[in-house]
């Protein structure tokens, strides 16, 4: 079981990449479903050297982002750029405001939106030079991390079979067999890990946040929380749970779990 850890802020994207794309020191495009929420998101990155702009085309060759330095940024260059789409809703949340409802994005619609295949990053800098790079998207999509559950010191979890609210068992195999998927989320292999305790609560004690990565095989599917991290909590601090499985191309499911309580005495309000 894991002990080790990093405290403080997540990081903002499920997983980073981390080998040379081209001209690029690295990029990356990914799909990221929140299971609990039932929202869905195309994630990208790309990192590159005193750009003055940067771009990213689809498969198809459709320009479906770019980035251009003005004023001051001209001189000091554009290098990492990150950025996420919209999650619009996957499913009709009974809790939903209704103008949400109206903008509802389905998996299959999804990945219609978003093509499989190659993606192209492009920039520019001083004197006409050129950067190019490309990454790939695919649909394999790890299922949702099921069971998620805390004992006051101890985070755990099991594999999952669907993708929560935005896609049961049934309806993947249905993709599945459509051949809208080209594999089951449950046969898809959970590279790593991702865990994250947060205090759910606002104010500063609401970013001290515990996070850690763990290979995908790890057994049993389990994280001790340090005692010293819980120990700086304040009593009766209300916290939640997301545990992540990222596949091997960084596509990401997360699954969220709150009404856990640290440090009890008089006992956690709800909200």
């Amino acid at each position: 079981m894991a002990g080790a850890a990093l405290i403080g802020l997540a990081v903002p994207m499920a997983a980073s990449a981390t080998e040379p794309c081209g001209d690029f020191g690295e990029c990356k495009v990914l799909i990221e479903i929140n299971s609990s929420d039932g929202d869905i998101g195309f994630h990208f990155l790309m990192d590159g050297d005193d750009l003055n702009s940067a771009r990213l085309r689809d498969p198809d060759g459709t320009k479906v982002f770019e980035d251009q330095a003005k004023g001051p940024l001209t001189e000091q260059k554009l290098t990492e750029t990150f950025a996420e789409s919209a999650e619009p809703l996957c499913w009709a949340d009974p809790d939903a405001d209704p103008e949400d409802l109206e903008d509802i994005v389905t998996l299959e619609e999804f990945l219609d939106r978003w093509l499989y295949g190659t993606y192209v990053f492009t920039g520019n800098s001083d004197g006409g030079e050129k950067s190019e790079g490309e990454t790939e998207l695919t649909y394999h999509l790890p299922a949702a991390p099921q069971d998620v559950d805390f004992d006051g010191s101890m985070i755990t979890w099991e594999d999952g079979d669907d993708l929560g609210n935005c896609a049961s068992a049934i309806e993947l195999t249905q993709l599945v067999i459509a051949e809208v998927l080209p594999i089951h989320p449950e046969d898809v292999l959970v590279e790593t890990y991702e865990v994250v305790l947060e205090p759910d609560v606002d104010g500063p004690t609401g970013n001290l946040k515990f996070t850690i990565r763990v290979p995908g095989d790890i057994s049993p599917k389990a994280v001790t929380v340090p005692a010293d991290y819980l120990a700086s909590l304040p009593d009766d601090t209300p916290v939640k749970i997301e545990v992540g499985a990222i596949g091997g191309e960084d596509n990401a499911t997360f699954t969220e779990v709150d009404g856990f309580c640290v440090n009890e005495v008089e006992g956690c309000e709800e909200e």
